[in-house]
């Protein structure tokens, strides 16, 4: 068993952002030589160098604000002492970080904030783990000259907010908060009222953090250098004392976190500055929403009865796994092979959807094995696979800060993925043009700093027939990309899309009726996505939900090839994955069809391959989609089935058909956390692991294979994984 890796190291905090800059400049920081990119901050240089220039609000997440003054240096040649974070480096530069006058400048300023701020550190809840306090230690300040005059000690604490609290009497104004809030998250929640000595952090016209458009994303808490801002967890349990890093089990965003804890008790989870596909940024559910993993309503012994109408008995674990191979023999027995199937999860590990794959067909000597990922993202993989030969997104999150235009389709990035919904708002922020395809009005159409260039508000169901009209236009206007199609496309195929795609039945004007969207708002969209330089298109589920979710994937993916919109950053067909190992599950080898790898059942050189590692002989044909299972068991042919983790009584479509499929089954196993309403219906209930119990990975939407350490024992008593 492999131990938890601990993290006994914190991340350096640089200051300021990295410089995007092709040239660079040699400066000189205490008479050391660095060579940094044009525009690098004095104090990010100085870091670079190994000198940590002491500071209160400026950190490596935000832009330079310069208001604490404590970051002051000595710049050769230059008069006074200007503040190392907002004053860039230049060629020779020769900078001094620690002098006696600069010495004497920091105490002040730090004496300035010490009183005007409790003295309670003994007692306070970031005992240990403040920069105030640090930056104290660090500037060599002893004692406090000045007497009690006005001050904000006596300002009130707002506690409305479940997660954390906000202590305005601890506040130094520093405005990392407010521009966490603002830079990081997209929200703009959060606000400096007043002037002078006045000056406060207010959410939303002083209501409170409740009440407030804040969305308890963490970013404020995690940029606060005091407790003014802090998890009540924190709070109630003390600084933690040992770090684990993990990956968050909610979305297919598939963010990094660091798991603190004291001793085997989780006190918070920070997002990793150094996470791939977070950037050490979080929402509410990865941030704060982990609870469950420790709720009282959790099942941790496993469970057996004989009917559905029976009580359920606890177990211990080889008795229950006695009683469910027992039935499944039986079954098999009685009703032939592939009377039995089994589902894997899109939430487990990759490792675990293996093994429940692997056991349908290896043990169970049957095919018939599916993922939930029928339901939401099996189109993604059939339509990307037929276009672009494999069954993945092509580009990662952060690409999206190079895209020029940006074009959403049934997807609200928002509210299903925040994480990437807040890095498309930078950029859109910034300039990036967006399309939004949705009948919804959605909150990216319309919101603080960001309005959409184009929203075609189309009737539902007619994906295929908007893409389809965007795509005319590009043909006909002749805004192809000649010479990509040459190089990298089909080009028979490509032109026998052209010729279909140009026919007049395609036209905006003709399909104006059917889609509800104006003729010029499709073509308005068209040019804007064809004439940019970098275009890239994100969907969701409101398409692969969908009759048509196949053929629309397709489509966009045939749009994004017409325009030369694959293969580099800012770019590209990518889908919103809508659990967090949806792309794992389907890699792993989920579908009836395909081992793992997306190698058909079909295949000789694959079969034998498994043959080999697994050492039993496979077939050939594929077997049954969950429809099918469930329809097979209303006619009786189909009586047992192994669920992993999903809950398809309530979870999949036509609730009262999968109860009927359900109760028709003579042994229903179900492995999960919780009694759901499938485990209604089964007659064995296995105790799942939560992901802070887990040793694997997970695969997220941009494909990066993410490590998921276990960071508290097991509720069940049983490791999951290696």
């Amino acid at each position: 068993m492999n131990k938890p890796i601990e993290i006994a190291i914190e991340d350096l905090d640089l200051g300021t952002p990295a410089a995007l800059s092709e040239s660079t400049v040699t400066v000189h920081i205490d008479g050391k030589a660095v060579d940094v990119p044009a525009g690098t901050s004095i104090m990010r240089a100085a870091s670079l160098a190994g000198t940590q220039i002491p500071k209160l609000c400026a950190t490596d997440s935000l832009d330079a604000h310069g208001s604490c003054r404590l970051c002051l240096v000595e710049v050769e040649g230059r008069k006074g002492t200007p503040a190392s974070c907002t004053t860039p480096c230049q060629e020779g530069m020769s900078v001094k970080t620690q002098t006696p006058r600069l010495d004497k400048l920091r105490k002040g300023v730090m004496e300035l904030y010490i009183s005007d701020h409790p003295l309670d550190c003994l007692t306070c809840s970031a005992n240990g783990d403040c920069e105030l306090q640090d930056m104290a230690g660090v500037v060599g300040l002893r004692s406090v000259r000045y007497e009690e005059g006005s001050n904000h000690l006596d300002a009130g604490k707002d506690n409305s907010n479940p997660y954390f609290s906000f202590d305005a009497s601890k506040c130094i104004v520093c405005s990392r908060c407010v521009r966490a809030c603002s830079e990081v998250q997209g929200t703009f929640a959060l606000t400096i009222a007043a002037r002078g000595f006045e000056s406060k952090v207010s959410p939303s016209e002083e209501n409170a953090f409740l009440d407030s458009e804040c969305v308890s994303c963490g970013a404020c808490v995690q940029a606060c250098p005091t407790a003014t801002l802090q998890e009540k967890q924190v709070i109630d349990l003390g600084v933690p004392t040992r770090k684990v890093k993990t990956t968050c089990a909610y979305c297919g965003v598939g963010c990094s976190f660091v798991a603190e804890l004291r001793g085997d008790e989780l006190v918070r989870m920070v997002p990793d500055k150094q996470g791939g596909a977070n950037a050490g940024h979080s929402c509410v559910k990865g941030r704060f929403a982990w609870g469950y993993a420790t709720h009282s309503d959790r099942i941790t012994r496993p469970m057996v009865r004989e009917t559905t109408d029976s009580e359920w008995r606890e177990v211990e674990w080889p008795e229950a796994i006695a009683f469910a191979a027992d039935r499944f023999k039986a079954i098999q027995q009685k009703h032939g092979i592939d009377a039995l199937g089994g589902i894997t999860s899109s939430r487990c590990t990759n490792e675990e959807v293996y093994v429940v794959q692997k056991m349908v067909r290896a043990s169970l000597q049957t095919n018939n094995v599916d993922t939930c990922a029928r339901v939401c993202h099996s189109p993604t993989g059939y339509g990307l696979k037929q276009t672009f030969g494999t069954s993945a997104g092509t580009q990662d999150f952060a690409s999206v800060q190079q895209a020029d235009v940006i074009m959403v389709i049934g997807a609200n990035p928002t509210d299903a993925h925040p994480v990437f919904g807040s890095r498309m708002k930078r950029r859109l922020r910034e300039g990036a043009k967006l399309i939004v395809i949705d009948p919804r009005s959605i909150d990216l159409v319309k919101s603080p700093h960001i309005k959409a260039t184009s929203h075609l508000q189309l009737q539902p169901g007619t994906n295929v027939a908007v893409v389809n009209a965007l795509a005319h236009v590009i043909a006909t206007e002749g805004w192809i990309d000649e010479a990509f199609v040459q190089e990298r496309c089909d080009v028979a195929s490509f032109n026998a899309w052209r010729r279909f795609i140009s026919l007049p039945e395609n036209s905006p004007e003709n399909l104006a009726e059917i889609s509800g969207v104006a003729a010029e708002t499709i073509r308005e969209a068209a040019a804007t996505y064809a004439k940019a330089g970098n275009s890239a298109i994100y969907y969701g589920l409101g398409v692969t939900e969908h009759s048509q979710g196949s053929t629309m994937v397709m489509a966009m993916a045939n749009l994004a090839m017409a325009t030369g919109n694959i293969g580099r950053d800012g770019v590209g067909i990518n889908p919103l994955r809508g659990q967090n190992n949806v792309q794992g599950a389907c890699d792993m080898g989920s579908f009836p069809h395909e081992f793992s790898g997306y190698r058909h059942v079909s295949d000789e050189t694959a079969r034998e391959q498994f043959t080999a590692l697994w050492g039993v002989d496979l077939r050939e044909e594929p077997g049954m989609r969950i429809p099918n299972m469930l329809d097979a068991a209303i006619s009786g042919n189909f009586r047992g089935m192994y669920i992993q983790g999903e809950d398809i009584a309530q979870s999949d479509p036509n609730s009262q058909h999968v109860a009927a499929a359900l109760s028709a089954m003579d042994c229903v196993v179900v492995q999960d956390l919780f009694l759901n309403e499938t485990s209604k219906f089964a007659h064995v209930f296995l105790p799942g692991t939560s992901f802070l119990e887990k040793d694997g990975t997970f695969t997220n939407a941009e494909r990066r294979i993410n490590r998921v350490r276990p960071v508290v024992p097991p509720a069940s008593g049983l490791r999951s994984g290696r």
